[in-house]
């Protein structure tokens, strides 16, 4: 595996690896095999890893957690747990700026927090043969999640830096455009077939996740090891360069804060209006309209799809047009989703015309909200400490995001405010 120093590596501190420096543009033209390379593998990791995520998050999960009697708050602090524990991300930019390899430090976080689903794993089995109390699942449900979002949240910074070194700055949009279409094509197909599988397995639908989340363990490890083919980023920097980064620090300081405080007080604003009703979506076509879980992972593909078209389409405007134009102009059609599900309901024209229509529509505007968003966040982090700002941009949103679901899940248990109805009217942003 080649190694990029970020930015200056002495060749004495990792023998045995070929170093390259980056992100000076003529090396990154000197070798392009090698970021091409590095670009397909990161495709190839992200449409396994988007496998996992789909199994440890999203319908699936919520299905497990009302199977085994979880409440609305339950469920929003599985939620929420994990957008609060960005936190720890500055945490984790600080340990990870410390060590000489991106690659080996995000394997083994990311390793670590997929493997610890295991435990789940045993835990309903066991819980199943013995004949126990299902509700016992929720607090080992938690307690992972808890766990394995805690290293997440310490690998997060540097993974986005390390992509953020590799992927040339004019190819950014088009780039994570098509990494985020092959990710979106993985759920339209896996979702359903998943959540088929979960439903019709024969000794039911909790031990039917249980072998999915078996599944999923093994292709987030699969996904970690493409990451074996990504040209290596040493963070660390020599001597010399360290200071000329501490001298400098204060004029960067200057030049990007006015940008980056904007940035986080739209993202944070964004992020807590968003999570207020966003995770209850599919809670109320499971448990309120009584709706399969067919039928919501049906919806929820009819959403990637819509990501998978718009996605590309997106990622070309953004580089000529520019990120925060399109993020503005989008983020006011987004604004409106919470509006389009007052009145929807069980009747045959709300499951065949209405809700496959908000699905498409949420599913379209979100691919340019994520792309944009990432997109800035790397354009306004200067390059001699990237991970910093990615890493308090994330704790911002995290408990902006944990403060709005946690909200969401008090408001929605309240009769006079009218449940998820009255929820999703006050969220309109």
């Amino acid at each position: 595996m080649e190694t990029i120093t970020q930015p200056v590596l002495d060749s004495t501190e990792n023998p045995g690896t070929s170093s390259v420096i980056l992100p000076d543009s003529q090396n990154q033209n000197g070798n392009k095999p090698s970021i091409r390379t590095s670009l397909k593998a990161s495709t190839i990791d992200g449409v396994f890893a988007a496998i996992f995520i789909s199994i440890t998050g999203g319908v699936l999960l919520t299905n497990f957690l009302l199977q085994v009697g979880a409440s609305p708050i339950e469920i929003g602090m599985v939620s929420s747990i994990p957008m609060l524990l960005n936190l720890l991300q500055p945490l984790g930019a600080y340990i990870g700026d410390r060590t000489n390899s991106r690659h080996y430090y995000c394997l083994w976080i990311f390793g670590t927090a997929r493997l610890l689903w295991l435990i789940l794993v045993a835990a309903i089995g066991f819980i199943s043969w013995s004949g126990g109390d299902l509700h016992q699942l929720i607090i080992w449900t938690l307690g992972i999640v808890l766990v394995t979002h805690i290293l997440e949240s310490l690998g997060g910074s540097a993974w986005l830096s390390w992509m953020a070194v590799l992927v040339p700055h004019r190819l950014r949009g088009r780039y994570f455009g098509l990494r985020n279409s092959a990710a979106s094509l993985t759920n339209l197909v896996g979702v359903p077939l998943l959540g088929f599988a979960v439903e019709a397995w024969p000794s039911g639908t909790v031990s039917g996740y249980a072998v999915v989340l078996f599944l999923a363990v093994v292709v987030g490890i699969i996904s970690l090891g493409c990451q074996f083919f990504m040209i290596d980023v040493n963070p660390q920097l020599t001597a010399i360069k360290q200071v000329e980064a501490e001298e400098k620090n204060f004029s960067l300081l200057g030049n990007f804060s006015p940008n980056f405080l904007r940035f986080l007080l739209y993202f944070g604003v964004w992020t807590f209006a968003v999570n207020l009703s966003s995770p209850f979506f599919n809670l109320y076509l499971l448990d309120n309209l009584h709706l399969d879980l067919y039928w919501a992972t049906l919806y929820g593909s009819l959403t990637a799809g819509a990501n998978l078209i718009m996605l590309i389409l997106w990622g070309k405007i953004a580089d000529r047009i520019g990120n925060r134009p399109l993020l503005l102009l989008v983020g006011i059609l987004a604004g409106i989703t919470p509006l389009l599900w007052l009145g929807v309901g069980a009747d045959n024209i709300s499951l065949w015309v209405w809700l496959p229509l908000i699905h498409i529509f949420t599913g379209g505007t979100w691919a340019a909200i994520e792309l944009c968003s990432s997109n800035i966040q790397m354009e306004v982090a200067p390059q001699e400490h990237p991970s910093t700002y990615f890493a308090v941009a994330a704790a911002v949103a995290g408990v902006c995001g944990a403060l709005g679901t946690t909200a969401g899940g008090f408001f929605c248990e309240i009769p006079a405010l009218g449940g998820f109805q009255g929820l999703f009217a006050l969220s309109i942003r």
